[in-house]
């Protein structure tokens, strides 16, 4: 995962909270794809791990484009996971902001936002 070295720079952050637990999710593999109009099918951009605390400060390695994403969370932690994959994709109007997408998971639900 690059850090951009232009702190201004936008980007594609989450942060996964397990409710269950009331603790972040930490581990969780996180995959952003470039969702490629003429092809239909995602195109693999960055693949990182949540920290300790549950973050991706930045999914990003390139700079941001309008158009749209799909962000992947690999959820399964166990054998008894309800959720395995949650795929939320977004639409990308403004490349000049950034974009954080927050991922609260319960044993069976699961809520996301446009974060700030």
């Amino acid at each position: 995962m690059a850090v951009p070295t232009d702190p201004a720079a936008p980007t594609i952050s989450t942060h996964v909270l397990d409710t269950e637990r009331g603790m972040p999710a930490a581990g969780v593999r996180v995959t952003l794809s470039r969702l490629d109009v003429g092809e239909g099918s995602p195109v693999r951009m960055t693949q990182a791990l949540t920290d300790a605390d549950g973050r991706v400060r930045d999914l990003l390695e390139r700079p941001l484009a309008v158009g749209d994403y799909r962000i992947e969370f690999d959820v399964a932690h166990d054998d008894a996971s309800f959720f395995t994959r949650i795929a939320v994709d977004l639409h990308v109007t403004d490349p000049g902001r950034s974009y954080h997408v927050p991922l609260l998971l319960a044993p069976y639900s699961m809520t996301t936002y446009r974060g700030s």
